[in-house]
């Protein structure tokens, strides 16, 4: 499976991933911008903008329209918007491809953006907000961003506040489209049965104007200490993100990175799912995780537990963060969590919208293809000295960062627990 790189005239680029057999086409226009390119006062207009493609457009006037055609052929459409980029995508037969680049399109170019329209969005999105700020489990990892990144695009929440979303109206869509919605700073992904695409893509995108994109500000950072941000709320279970600041996107030892990862919490017999769950019955969920972005990085264990057993719980993970930093992983434990990485790997190249989402991203934010192959072949090659390496230079005092939901009133009483060794 070799992703194929073309492009039209007007500088877009196109990636086509032809999949033997398969009678899907996937199709995935991405977008090189998210929540870190906003301003303050308009946070939140990425997103925004993400729900208003699919509210009409001149030749479908609204929300119906589209959707009726795409539940029409029986295939799915859904959209995305990240703090690096935002992406659009529509799955069906491949003998629908046509219709697919037809729609995508037009969504992408003509979509109305009405005032009306938007101002009951706006609505819709303010209760998604209100959503997430009431479900601790997923309003905690933007608590720990926030914590890593203070008032920083990237530290402040995708979706925007209730005072940002007040000030995004047709006029700033439209600036904002202009800024980045241009060929050079797009990708077109397809994956699954489709042979020749880019006539077909040049047919209904290729009149765009190319013009150059606006860029983001790199991120400051400065920590030389332990740091804890609580959110107080009254609740049965409370929320906490443990982690350190890590290594950027293509960082030469993610790799080594993503195995220690798959052995500290990605699976149910990772260290601290048998630590925190299994042992200590402390929690029914606790995982980890590695984020990426351009000039930035973190690992981070998440783990919802009773409120009295947090202290415990943080220190537990600590405990194995240590640990791992101090002694070599078993060949047998290494080995198990390089099959575990492998396989997940195997089942997404199952799926046709998975593998376009997949070498798109890596094109789209790396400018680069890492074929599955070539993956495998860098997890193979991590050894167990390499694990300890890399759990030494990240897992240190001067890069902890611990973020709580739950109904504490003090923050010092976790900074004084908050220490490795």
């Amino acid at each position: 499976m070799k992703p194929e790189i073309l492009s039209i005239e007007n500088n877009l680029k196109v990636l086509n991933t032809k999949m033997s057999g398969a009678e899907s086409a996937s199709v995935w226009i991405l977008v090189k911008v998210g929540s870190r390119y906003e301003k303050k006062d308009l946070n939140g207009i990425a997103h925004f903008a993400e729900h208003m493609f699919f509210k009409g457009t001149k030749s479908r006037p609204n929300a119906i329209d589209i959707s009726s055609i795409v539940d029409g052929v029986g295939g799915e459409f859904n959209a995305f918007t990240s703090k690096e980029n935002t992406g659009f995508y529509i799955k069906a037969a491949k003998k629908h491809f046509d219709l697919i680049m037809d729609l995508l399109s037009d969504m992408v170019l003509r979509s109305k953006f009405e005032q009306a329209e938007i101002d009951r969005e706006r609505g819709v999105i303010a209760e998604e907000l209100r959503m997430y700020l009431d479900t601790p489990v997923s309003y905690i990892r933007d608590l720990f961003e926030q914590l890593l990144y203070g008032n920083q695009p990237l530290g402040r929440d995708i979706v925007g506040t209730l005072d940002s979303l007040k000030n995004i109206n047709r006029e700033q869509f439209l600036e904002y489209l202009n800024s980045y919605y241009n060929p050079s700073n797009m990708l077109v992904s397809i994956a699954g049965g489709v042979e020749k695409p880019l006539e077909v893509v040049g047919k209904y995108l290729g009149k765009m104007e190319d013009k150059k994109s606006k860029n983001f500000s790199k991120v400051e950072l400065e920590q030389k200490e332990p740091r804890v941000k609580l959110f107080k709320k009254d609740t049965q279970q409370a929320q906490l993100c443990l982690g350190f600041r890590g290594y950027p996107r293509g960082h030469k030892n993610r790799y080594e990175l993503t195995v220690l990862n798959a052995i500290l919490g990605a699976s149910m017999s990772s260290r601290l799912f048998i630590q925190v769950r299994e042992r200590r019955g402390l929690a029914y969920y606790v995982r980890t995780g590695v984020e990426e972005y351009y000039d930035t990085g973190y690992f981070v264990a998440q783990a919802g537990v009773e409120p009295k057993n947090i202290n415990e719980a943080v220190k537990v993970t600590l405990g194995e963060f240590q640990k791992i930093s101090l002694e070599s992983v078993s060949e047998k434990e290494l080995s198990k969590a390089k099959e575990y990485i492998k396989g997940k790997l195997i089942l997404e190249l199952e799926d046709s919208k998975d593998v376009a989402a997949m070498f798109g991203m890596q094109q789209l934010l790396e400018n680069k293809i890492r074929t599955p192959e070539e993956i495998m072949e860098k997890i193979d090659r991590v050894t167990a000295d390499d694990i300890k390496e890399v759990a030494k230079d990240i897992f240190r005092n001067e890069k902890l960062n611990l973020a709580i939901i739950g109904p504490y009133k003090e923050e010092g009483e976790f900074v004084k627990i908050l220490t490795l060794g």
